[in-house]
């Protein structure tokens, strides 16, 4: 039988619980509302809340009997941006969102999802581009709407 949960414990919450399973989301599984989701070991959690939320990385699903899944956020095949400058790293989020693409932005670098055409502009933009995988944590949209639910940034 599945397990349901219909709330959430963010993962800066004191609680400190020990999980039964864990769920590996995307970055873009991981705005939800309703949704069956698979657990690492082959059972699932019907997500049911009341509003979408952006998990986060460590943010644990509370089950129906008081047990708890966590949220772990899944290697992406990424594109790390490395800028000459910090006017450089302006210069080259600035043409990112122009494209609305979703990115990672830190102080010394970007993270955005690989695409070879968007490699080939960072090239002649003069940014330093290597391929990675890890979790991505893209900043959330203006259009968004900042009212529902939570989000977290984690630069793990």
């Amino acid at each position: 039988m599945p397990y349901r949960s219909t709330e959430i414990l963010p993962n800066d919450s004191s609680a400190s619980r020990t999980p039964i399973d864990i769920v590996v989301l995307a970055h873009d599984q991981r705005h939800v509302r309703r949704k069956l989701l698979h657990m690492r070991h082959d059972d699932v959690v019907m997500l049911d809340l009341k509003e979408p939320v952006q998990l986060a990385h460590g943010d644990l699903l509370l089950t129906e009997t008081g047990e708890t899944i966590e949220v772990i956020a899944a290697d992406e095949a990424l594109y790390e941006v490395t800028p000459k400058n910090r006017l450089h790293l302006v210069e080259l989020a600035w043409h990112l969102g122009n494209r609305h693409l979703p990115a990672q932005i830190e102080e010394s670098r970007i993270l955005i999802l690989r695409d070879h055409v968007i490699h080939d502009m960072l090239i002649g933009l003069g940014a330093s581009v290597r391929e990675i995988s890890a979790p991505f944590h893209p900043v959330r949209g203006a259009y968004h709407g900042s009212g529902h639910g939570h989000h977290h940034h984690s630069h793990d």
